[in-house]
């Protein structure tokens, strides 16, 4: 027994519609990726004053030239055996009992973890 033609072109219907939903919903968790891939880097602006902090601030324990100091050097290859979200929780909360004092007051954890990643990259002038 066949089904009646409208139930068929019904369920093309539903099928074409179920499709356009999936692919709709699977572009925009890609979108979401990447927004938040783009939110976590600085505007240019505040990349400059990140920057300027680096070498200022961090520059007074770790060298002016990140070669180290009263705290270790933060150079690349000082840095590529330790694991970012390490070091960035370092940068952002500090050393309790050492000379690293906690940035949060002045920058987010996605600037600390943008920093931490220019600092593994090689810090830009």
């Amino acid at each position: 027994m066949s089904r009646p033609r409208s139930s068929r072109a019904a369920l093309r219907r539903r099928s074409c519609w179920r499709w356009a939903i999936q692919s709709g919903l699977a572009l925009a968790g890609v979108g979401l990726m990447l927004s938040s891939a783009l939110a976590s880097e600085p505007p240019p602006q505040r990349q400059r004053e990140l920057t300027h902090l680096v070498r200022q601030e961090c520059g007074s324990c770790h060298g002016m030239s990140l070669q180290g100091g009263l705290g270790p050097a933060l150079l690349p290859a000082d840095l590529r055996d330790k694991p970012a979200e390490g070091l960035a929780a370092t940068v952002y909360h500090g050393r309790p009992g050492t000379a690293m004092p906690p940035w949060q007051r002045f920058l987010t954890e996605a600037e600390a973890a943008w920093v931490v990643d220019r600092l593994i990259s090689g810090f830009p002038e």
